[in-house]
């Protein structure tokens, strides 16, 4: 059900109402946030951090911990709950849901992103850092790697100044349905 809704625009979001524990909230917004893979921007001090090799990434070694770091709010509420939790890595497990990985000199994980790839789209869900600018390292390495492989899309979902500052654009809803369906037709693989 989760693959499908993905297929359709569609994902869950938490809300300030109800508990995640007991309901589960489907959203599909208009407008969208999208980021074009030739289309994100790296910042000064974003390429100066990329060009330092400060961090390591890499892709789909530590999946579940991933979620684990992005549902570890620090006393606030998550929508990452264990049966989400348990979707995803499920999703992982098929083949379709990623992550990317950033990690420290010491060989701590710092930093995360993670989604679901269906065709030619690939729908970011969450990121986390525990290190200045690990999360822009991530969503910097999905970027190129997605542009890499021939995606035609990164779904952000909501826009937000951070997302704006990094190229991510809106769309609205009628033309994301509309690429999103000739994206899933795509036969691209991560």
């Amino acid at each position: 059900m989760l693959l499908d809704a993905y297929r359709h625009g569609i994902f869950p979001w938490p809300t300030a109402e109800g508990s995640w524990a007991e309901h589960i909230w489907w959203w599909s917004p208009d407008p969208r946030a999208i980021i074009e893979p030739d289309g994100f921007h790296i910042s000064r001090s974003l390429g100066r951090t990329l060009r330092s090799q400060r961090f390591a990434t890499s892709r789909d070694t530590a999946f579940s911990e991933v979620v684990a770091a992005c549902a570890d709010r620090e006393g606030e509420p998550t929508w990452i709950t264990p049966a989400i939790t348990a979707a995803y890595c499920e999703l992982h497990r098929a083949g379709h849901a990623h992550s990317v990985e950033v990690w420290d000199a010491r060989g701590d994980l710092v930093g995360g992103v993670y989604g679901v790839a269906v065709g030619a789209a690939f729908c970011g869900e969450s990121m986390f850092h525990r290190a200045t600018d690990a999360s822009k390292v991530a969503l910097a390495t999905l970027v190129e790697h997605l542009r890499r492989r021939g995606f035609a899309f990164l779904d952000a979902q909501m826009q937000t100044p951070h997302l704006v500052s990094l190229g991510a654009v809106e769309w609205p809803r009628a033309r994301y349905l509309a690429v999103l369906r000739a994206a899933v037709r795509e036969d691209v693989r991560w």
